[in-house]
């Protein structure tokens, strides 16, 4: 379990660092947009005709890239404070609770979303914007990362498990 815990951190830090380099790539191309439209090197080029449909698709990835990675590092949103006024015990099984109706909804949404992309890729259906482009790309996201948060609930009922009978103190499964 714990070899892994270990490659499942690392797939979670490289699809951090893609989200990073997409952050990079965001805005580095919404720089040359403004710059584009406010300064005409190009004559018949005013901005970026494409740059808010691909910032839109950019905004998801690196939301879908960087949800499990933040819930291994417990940076999710957390309110903890009916955990801290109960008894530790009662804190506890509380988690537990969350954490199986967690795990379901991760894999129901994993299941669907799944479903939802097949069906766009068997279907060939097509995203028309100002780019065309073919809609499962995108779609074919939800399944992976509903996976991997479906496997950091896994981890995070092991170490509930395998800890003391009290509310965590933090969802870290990754260094």
């Amino acid at each position: 379990m714990q070899r892994l815990e270990a490659a499942y951190a690392r797939v979670l830090h490289a699809l951090a660092l893609i989200a990073c380099a997409l952050i990079l790539g965001m805005t580095l191309m919404i720089c040359a947009d403004v710059f584009l439209r406010n300064v005409r090197i190009i004559p018949s080029m005013v901005g970026l005709a494409w740059s808010s449909e691909i910032s839109e698709a950019m905004l998801f990835l690196i939301t879908m890239l960087t949800a499990p990675w933040l819930l291994s590092r417990g940076q999710h949103i957390r309110v903890d404070i009916v955990l801290r006024a109960v008894p530790p015990i009662v804190g506890w099984m509380f988690e537990w609770i969350v954490d199986v109706l967690a795990f379901g909804c991760c894999a129901v949404i994993m299941y669907y979303s799944g479903r939802a992309a097949w069906a766009s890729y068997a279907a060939s259906s097509l995203s028309i914007k100002t780019l065309v482009t073919p809609e499962w790309w995108l779609l074919s996201v939800l399944p992976v990362s509903f996976a991997l948060l479906t496997l950091e609930m896994v981890f995070r009922m092991r170490r509930l498990y395998l800890g003391p009978r009290t509310p965590r103190d933090d969802a870290v499964s990754t260094g």
